[in-house]
Formats: C-alpha cells, sequence, structure tokens
C-alpha cells in the first residue's frame, strides 16, 4: 500500500538523518524530496503546496534545525500535517434506534460498489446486526445476480424485483420488505456507469428525495487518482455525500485519491478496502494510516487483525496454555492454519512496528510452502509426540518426514523453531499489544530473528554477509538474555 510514496518519504528521513550538522539549507533540500514524492504519487497540486507549507514553517523553526535528532522531528512533523489532512473521521453508521437505517451506496461502474455492500455487511454482522441488500443496479446485467451470491454467501438477505425497471420504487420496496423483517440497516446498491452523466445523477437524486436514506457513500477506486477526487466532487455536489468507501487499496493505488479527497471535497474517508475478501474493510483512523505511510505501523489496526483471527473464547484459551506452559505443537498448528489466509500474516506483519522488512518474505511463494509443510509435519505425529517434542528421536523424525511427504530436515527445523518460539509465547502471555510489540522489536535488535532457526527470514536488501561463530554465538547469548529478562518480566 503506498509503496512509492513510503520509499520517497523514507528517502527524504534518510537524506537528513545522515548530516553531522543540519542547515537551513539540507533540510530544505529534504523538503524538496518530500514534495516530489507527494506529487509523483498523484496527490492533488493544491494539496501538496498546501501540505508543504505547513510543513515547512515548522520544519524550519529553531527548534527542529538545532535538535538532536532534526530528522526524527522532521517525521513528527510529516505524521502530524498526514494526520491533519486524512481527519477528522467518524467511521461510526449512526444507526436509528427505531426503524432500519438507510446506506445508500453510489460509485461509477467498476469501483466495487456491489463487493462493498458485502464487505459493509461483514462487518455488521461482526456487530451482531441484521443488514438487508437491495439489488438497486438495474443497469448492469449481472448486478443482481453478483449480490443474491455475496447474499447466500453471508446469510444475508437480498431483496430484489426482476421484472421492475424502477429503480426508485425497488428501493422503496425494499426499505418496506426490511422494516417487515426486523432489519436493522438497509444497504441499497445503485446503478453506476462508465463515467458521470446527467441520467445516472438524475436516477440517483430520485432515490435520494423519495426514499430519504440516512447515509449516503461514494464508493471510489483508490487506483484511479485524480478521477477518483474529481468523481467524489461531481457525487457531492449532487447528492451531499456523508462519507467515501475507498476501494482497491491493497493493489498499485499511489496514495494521491487518497490523501486529496477529503481536502478538495470536504467529504471524509469512512472506510478503506483492503483486499478481495469480506473482511477486508476497515474504518479508516487518520492517524493509523499517517504511521502505515510513514512505515511506523499501525497497532491498532494488528490488534484488530489479530481478533479477527482469533475470537475472544480461543483467545483466553490459548493465553492460559502459553502461561502455563502447555503450549503444544498441536497449538502451534492451528495458530498457522489461522493465519496460513494467502496475505494475512504479510499484512500483519507489515502494520507492526519496525517488523515491515519482513512482509515480503511472509509474502513469498516460499513462506508458504513453508507454512504447508510445518502443518503437514504436524498431521503426521503422535498426540504423544506433538505434546512432548523431545521425544522426537532420528527414527520418529523420519517418520514423520515421510508420512508429510517432506525432507527429514524440515522436521527437525520444526521442532527448532518451537524450541525457539515456545518461551517466547510464554513470555507475552499476558502482555498487552504495545509490550508485545516491544518484545518483538527487542528480539528483532537482539539479533534473534537472524536465527538459523528461523527459517526464510532473510531481511529485504540483506548484504548477504555470512556471521561469524562469534557473532552467531553473541546473538545466541543475546537472545537467551532476552528470554530471560522476558520471563522475570511474566513473574
Amino acid at each position: 500500500m503506498f509503496e512509492s510514496l513510503s520509499e520517497g518519504l523514507q528517502s527524504a528521513f534518510k537524506s537528513l538523518s545522515g548530516k553531522g550538522k543540519l542547515t537551513e539549507g539540507n533540510m530544505r533540500d529534504g523538503l524538496d524530496i518530500v514534495r516530489r514524492s507527494m506529487l509523483e504519487a498523484d496527490v492533488s497540486y493544491a494539496v501538496v503546496e498546501d501540505f508543504m507549507s505547513h510543513v515547512s514553517e515548522k520544519a524550519l523553526g529553531k527548534r527542529v534545525l538545532l535538535s538532536l535528532r532534526p530528522h526524527e522531528e522532521l517525521i513528527n512533523i510529516v505524521h502530524n500535517e498526514l494526520t491533519s489532512i486524512l481527519g477528522p473521521v467518524d467511521p461510526s453508521l449512526h444507526l436509528k434506534k427505531d426503524g432500519p437505517t438507510i446506506i445508500m451506496l453510489c460509485g461509477l461502474q467498476g469501483s466495487g460498489k456491489t463487493t462493498t455492500c458485502g464487505k459493509l455487511s461483514q462487518l455488521l454482522l461482526e456487530e451482531n446486526i441484521k443488514p438487508m441488500l437491495v439489488a438497486a443496479d438495474l443497469q448492469r446485467p449481472a448486478a443482481i445476480d453478483q449480490l443474491h451470491v455475496i447474499g447466500k454467501q453471508l446469510g444475508v438477505p437480498v431483496y430484489s424485483d426482476p421484472g421492475n425497471t424502477n429503480p426508485v420504487k425497488v428501493c422503496q420496496q425494499g426499505v418496506a420488505k426490511a422494516e417487515q423483517e426486523g432489519a436493522r440497516v438497509v444497504i441499497l446498491d445503485t446503478a453506476g456507469r462508465l463515467a458521470i452523466d446527467e441520467e445516472l445523477m438524475a436516477e440517483l437524486q430520485k432515490i435520494d428525495k423519495k426514499v430519504g436514506p440516512d447515509q449516503v457513500y461514494l464508493v471510489v477506486d483508490g487506483m484511479t487518482g485524480q478521477d477518483a477526487v474529481n468523481s467524489a466532487g461531481a457525487f457531492n455536489d449532487a447528492l451531499e455525500l456523508d462519507g467515501v468507501i475507498m476501494t482497491k487499496l491493497d493493489g498499485d493505488a499511489r496514495g494521491g485519491a487518497l490523501l486529496s479527497v477529503k481536502h478538495v471535497t470536504g467529504v471524509p474517508i469512512k472506510f478503506i478496502g483492503t483486499g478481495e475478501h469480506f473482511d477486508a474493510l476497515e474504518p479508516f483512523r487518520p492517524e493509523g494510516m499517517a504511521g502505515r505511510i510513514l512505515q511506523m505501523g499501525d497497532i491498532v489496526a494488528a490488534a484488530r487483525e489479530a481478533h479477527r483471527i482469533v475470537d475472544e473464547k480461543e483467545r483466553e484459551e490459548l493465553e492460559a496454555k502459553m502461561a502455563s506452559g502447555d503450549f503444544t505443537l498441536d497449538d502451534f498448528k492451528k495458530m498457522m492454519e489461522k493465519v496460513a489466509k494467502p496475505g494475512l500474516m504479510g499484512k500483519m506483519v507489515g502494520l507492526m512496528p519496525g517488523m515491515n522488512q519482513f512482509k515480503d518474505v511472509l509474502e513469498s511463494d516460499e513462506a508458504a510452502g513453508g507454512i504447508r509443510q510445518t502443518i503437514g509435519a504436524i498431521n503426521s505425529m503422535t498426540m504423544a509426540e506433538r505434546r512432548n517434542p523431545k521425544i522426537i528421536d532420528a527414527h520418529r523424525r523420519n517418520r514423520i518426514a515421510k508420512g508429510a511427504g517432506v525432507q527429514t530436515p524440515v522436521v527437525s527445523q520444526l521442532i527448532k523453531q518451537f524450541e525457539v518460539m515456545k518461551p517466547l509465547m510464554q513470555g507475552m502471555a499476558g502482555q498487552g499489544v504495545g509490550d508485545r510489540m516491544k518484545m518483538m522489536q527487542q528480539l528483532q535488535a537482539s539479533g534473534a530473528m537472524s536465527d538459523p532457526s528461523m527459517r526464510g527470514m532473510k531481511v529485504k536488501k540483506s548484504t548477504g554477509k555470512r556471521l561469524t561463530a562469534a557473532e552467531r554465538a553473541k546473538q545466541k547469548r543475546d537472545r537467551d538474555k532476552l528470554l530471560r529478562r522476558m520471563k522475570r518480566g511474566k513473574r
């Protein structure tokens, strides 16, 4: 997400961090890199100029130039200004207590409206709120069928009237049906066009006037750059939007539309789509997004993803096992199966401060293959071996490897990984998200993440230099010291 923008900003910060003394001249050079990076990311020119005027005013002040760590001060200034541009945002849907809340989705054809209906439904279902979908896109022949498929997958009712050619009546009848069935939210999937035209706007305005939706959201393709900003302005003039849902931010989006739409139109981004699956819709948080752009991570989003993977009951059971030291290979396998979903591990790691460098590794085919081999090897073990891997001798390793269809060193590597991970998991049990992230960063700094047992965990842009025996021994001592410190903190 926003890789080119992130790399450009990091380049600016690095150009300043290596200076023995920071002057107004080399600070301006760094700010020029920031400005160029934003323009290359397709951020609106007016937004860039306004942003740079605020950043420059603060960055060229004496407090920053005379600071011991001026580049860190600049990062903080840029983070605050990005947060200011993107916010404030209220991601709540403002549901009514009496009668269904009506949410109308609009947007150009191909922006992802129909899929977003499913994603919004998934968010509501997670809050135990019953929605109903209304198929009011009568322009695209497959739209009604697609919405019914989505409804069936999620267990959400869908109202449609295939013989009706009046979208206003379809919406009115859909709302009446939702009231009869006790649905708390009605989501209207309206028609789009390849481009904005008078017919489209007139149709949407009729629905807005006759049905009276409580919230009107524009669904925008984040990969369309400045076209997204232009369409947001046109739709807002016609309908007075309550917010924008920006989709496809997991693709090659350069970030320009995200940074521009609020500033240019005054319409806040309420949600962002970060994938194809129904659970890939996030409430938009300006400070978290600013952290992601600056490669500082987003702890809140990481915690939210973790709670999606493991529910409260499972988490409590796992915490108890970890704390008591009863964490087994069976538990390890269950964790691996939870995170084996394509792209999930890379996404989680990308949200953690200081861990973004491992993202590409964890999203690779090699990493996915390693997870499959690990699960296969554990499946090939007996229950006694899973509970106590210390009993796995050479004969058992050969049998396990043969049963899983892998080489014997894969089984040996798995056991070694588990022996490293088990005390870490025990040390993290009961800790808050912030403490766990701190421990992971300490572990990384100690060199433990370079341990040979962490197979495949090569940092991007590695020099490829082999460690000497003394360096490996020091890493092991540092790791053991960290584990002892973590255990003392637990007690």
